[in-house]
């Protein structure tokens, strides 16, 4: 148990304040608190490797809104919750009071008499999904203060149109281990580029997601794309303090072969382009299908003329000695498996495979990290606690 008992050790040391806070935002919390989640979720795994339950509830629902369609996110939300002793519930708008004109005030408050989170995935419109959180946790901030819930619901942002917060933390956590240690990170050249695929409308939020997060850890973050698909300009100034700040680096170009060039981690992942985003949300808010299938159309064809911006075993060349690490937040658009051409070269994916699924395999801890976090004031603490406990999760 030596080895747990160090890591309870280092959540103890961190200067964190996390504590009834929602999570939306990587940029929004401090270094500590973002290296406390990431030594938490080590210990949530280390300690279900050892057999040791974490169950820290003993009743208590965690409610799921998914507004857009998910595989793996939505399935770790749900382990992160079953690991700390939560049963999920959906909340289905199709199928709730929402669609007969509820208001957000009245359904978080009503959904939440004995939730202790709220996932919330809303990544469909720009502009709309992260204040859509932020309005869920003031009204839940509003019931909790007016004595209508016996307690404040955490908010966990399970992606947005501006970050993916639990999808770059689980990436940073797999970089970690991969690298060994957060101190090892320093420096390393990670290439964030476009990549061609035969579909459109790919959120933003996975390529800001990293751009915000790796920035804040001294690496040489390199953003790559066509010329016309921007990120959210915000984002590009967030990522650009935070590598002032931390010693690291940031810049952009319009070559995917230079982003790739002796970088140490490649991360090729197609996306739309912030303007695209901007006109698609109107459409879709005015319901106006012949327009969007108009603006599909167009950015198909338009995504054509790049497909030559797929990480094939040439360009996996040009990385540090061509080993780079490989990184995707799957599914991946694979060329002659998924799609005729698409992000990446069936070779590529297929070396690099079982990295990407150990890359995935965080996620649930880091989501229960964040849960563990905003609901108890001393984590480690906690933590200490389970492991004296030693109670088996397998009998």
């Amino acid at each position: 148990m030596e080895d747990l008992k160090a890591l309870i050790n280092e959540i103890k040391n961190y200067q964190a304040n996390i504590f009834g806070k929602d999570f939306l935002l990587t940029w929004e919390k401090s270094a500590d608190e973002l290296k406390q989640i990431l030594a938490v979720a080590d210990a949530l795994k280390m300690m279900r490797s050892k057999n040791i339950s974490t169950r820290v509830y003993d009743s208590g629902i965690a409610v799921s809104l998914f507004r857009d369609n998910s595989t793996r996110t939505r399935f770790s939300f749900s382990s992160a919750c079953n690991l700390l002793g939560l049963a999920v519930q959906d909340l289905d708008e199709g199928k709730s009071q929402i669609a007969h004109g509820e208001t957000v005030r009245e359904t978080a408050n009503m959904i939440s008499f004995l939730s202790e989170v709220i996932g919330i995935r809303d990544d469909m419109y720009l502009g709309a999904g992260n204040a859509y959180m932020r309005e869920v946790g003031e009204a839940l901030e509003d019931g909790y203060k007016q004595n209508v819930l016996p307690q404040r619901p955490a908010v966990v942002n399970l992606q947005c149109d501006i970050d993916h917060p639990t999808q770059s933390m689980a990436d940073l956590a797999w970089l970690k281990e991969h690298f060994g240690g957060l101190e090892n990170l320093k420096g390393k050249k990670i290439a964030m580029t476009w990549a061609y695929s035969p579909s459109y409308g790919k959120p933003l939020s996975v390529p800001q997601g990293i751009i915000g997060l790796m920035t804040r850890f001294g690496m040489d973050v390199r953003l790559a794309h066509p010329e016309g698909y921007n990120l959210i300009p915000d984002v590009i100034d967030v990522a650009k303090k935070n590598a002032a700040e931390s010693g690291g680096k940031f810049t952009m170009s319009n070559s995917m072969d230079e982003a790739f060039k002796d970088a140490d981690i490649v991360y090729p992942k197609s996306w739309a382009p912030y303007a695209v985003m901007g006109r698609r949300t109107d459409l879709l808010r005015a319901k106006d299908h012949d327009g969007l299938k108009a603006l599909e159309k167009e950015c198909l064809a338009n995504n054509a003329k790049f497909k030559d911006w797929e990480c094939t075993e040439e360009k996996m060349k040009l990385t540090r000695d061509g080993k780079a690490l490989y990184m995707h937040c799957l599914p991946a658009d694979i060329t002659g498996v998924s799609c005729e051409a698409g992000e990446v070269a069936a070779s590529v994916f297929d070396r690099y495979r079982i990295e990407t699924y150990k890359e995935a395999g965080y996620k649930p801890y880091i989501i229960a990290a964040m849960i563990l976090t905003s609901k108890f004031a001393d984590p480690a603490a906690t933590l200490s606690k389970l492991m004296q406990q030693n109670t088996e999760r397998v009998k």
